[in-house]
């Protein structure tokens, strides 16, 4: 069992920075990819951004390339995202989700455990 647990959102005005955090516990972290989705209102939930276990590899959806950033601190258990240069369409609930295989999709379903979400508001 793993359980994940957001941090970091809140409120900005376009162009500012966030950095949210998700702190897992449970299974062995390091080995297995973490990533990042994000759902607007009325909107399908997204991929942002993946991590994998091992070399740490990193993957962008091509709306957040340049501006947002995925690290992890295996020490720590945290996978963090920064986000730089922020839009308003940015705005939505960030989940992280984990992945129990070493492949990294960015399809919604493969991921096993789910974080509750933290909310993004990004003013224009």
């Amino acid at each position: 069992q793993v359980q994940l647990v957001e941090s970091g959102g809140g409120l900005v005005q376009a162009g500012g920075s966030l950095r949210l955090s998700c702190a897992a516990s449970g299974r062995t972290f390091s080995r297995y990819p973490i990533a990042w989705f994000r759902q607007a209102p009325g909107k399908e939930r997204e991929f942002v951004a993946a991590i994998s276990g091992g070399s740490g590899s990193t993957y962008y959806a091509d709306s957040v390339k340049g501006r947002f950033s995925i690290a992890r601190d295996n020490a720590k258990n945290t996978v963090f995202l920064q986000m730089n240069t922020l839009k308003p369409e940015d705005t939505a609930v960030y989940y992280c989700a984990a992945r129990m295989k070493l492949e990294v999709p960015t399809l919604p379903l493969l991921y096993d455990y789910w974080g509750q979400g933290t909310q993004v508001t990004v003013s224009s």
